[in-house]
């Protein structure tokens, strides 16, 4: 993302990297305990994916870098060490919103050389995370894209998208709108110590809910499955049945990767709530992001029979959000850990 070099005359005290990322001001309040927010001016929305990808789509928007989900295992938290910020305590607090994104975005939209390609929502951070509901971007870049006739899709942990609902309702009807939402802990005193600061499972599936009462065809990323911790039969068993019973239309699943600097981020969590795992996970992972083949191939032994007996193996749309995989990855692995 090119961000515009604009900051205040006077010296905020703000880290080298948000400076240069175009920082206007940076703001704490009451109502976010422990959270700083850094509005920036951001010279382009639009994010272009390369064209070696093999992502369905070709753009993606991010209102926000850094998400206060905290989720540990999330796959985004070094790009938080470009803006020379931490990947660990930084990226759950200090949030990095582009405050002009929908203005930005309507004008990208009026160029001649824009062909209403797909572009998804969801794939770095959060965009209903609860920074949104003070800064209410979404519902400037949802009218956006729909009045540009711009397909688009969304992947959020997030309740708050019950918000624009009706907004999302009215766009589905000019332009193919696909929604996800993931939910990948059944468990609520692990989802609160993984997931801090997500809502509820329960939550998350009565969103399920709403949107297919609302006619989507929802699909739920029941992913990352953590290994030892939520790759047990009963656990997947209750989530999925869950998931199914929402009203889904289709799930994913697969295991945690730990790129980068989320490695050490979720095996810290682990030496302190699970020391007896740490040796298991070091073995699991060896010195790279991904579980062993064998691991691979015998968690989906286990996960094929329960979305077949839930009916949730259906394909998925044609614009789903995720990141690339690697090239060990098959396709049907491609997902977002936001």
């Amino acid at each position: 993302m090119r961000w515009q070099s604009q900051t205040l005359d006077a010296d905020d005290g703000a880290l080298p990297g948000l400076t240069r990322a175009g920082l206007v001001r940076s703001v704490v309040t009451p109502e976010f305990e422990g959270v700083t927010f850094h509005e920036v001016l951001c010279k382009s929305a639009l994010n272009k994916i390369p064209s070696s990808s093999t992502l369905p789509f070709g753009w993606t928007i991010n209102p926000m870098r850094g998400c206060s989900h905290a989720c540990r295992y999330c796959f985004a938290r070094g790009s938080h060490e470009y803006l020379e910020l931490d990947a660990g305590h930084d990226f759950d607090s200090q949030i990095v919103v582009k405050t002009n994104v929908a203005a930005v975005l309507r004008r990208e939209l009026r160029r001649r050389s824009w062909h209403r390609e797909p572009v998804a929502l969801g794939t770095n951070t959060d965009p209903y995370q609860r920074a949104e509901g003070r800064y209410r971007l979404m519902p400037g870049i949802i009218r956006a894209l729909t009045d540009s006739g711009t397909p688009f899709s969304i992947l959020t942990k997030g309740t708050l998208l019950r918000r624009d609902l009706p907004l999302l309702t009215l766009a589905s009807r000019q332009v193919p709108v696909h929604i996800a939402v993931s939910i990948a802990i059944a468990d609520p005193d692990l989802h609160h110590s993984l997931e801090p600061g997500t809502p509820s499972p329960r939550a998350r599936l009565e969103l399920v809910r709403a949107l297919a009462d609302a006619g989507f065809s929802v699909n739920v990323m029941a992913a990352p499955v953590i290994p030892y911790l939520t790759d047990g039969k009963a656990h997947l068993d209750a989530l999925l049945g869950g998931i199914a019973q929402a009203g889904a239309v289709s799930a994913v699943a697969f295991p945690m990767h730990l790129r980068g600097s989320t490695r050490g981020w979720f095996l810290q969590w682990v030496a302190e709530h699970h020391p007896a795992l740490l040796r298991r996970y070091r073995q699991l992972y060896g010195r790279g992001a991904y579980v062993t083949p064998e691991y691979s191939v015998w968690l989906r032994g286990r996960l094929e029979p329960l979305l077949e007996r839930y009916g949730l193996n259906r394909d998925l749309p044609s614009e789903p959000e995720a990141p690339p995989s690697p090239p060990s990855q098959p396709a049907s692995q491609l997902a977002l850990f936001a």
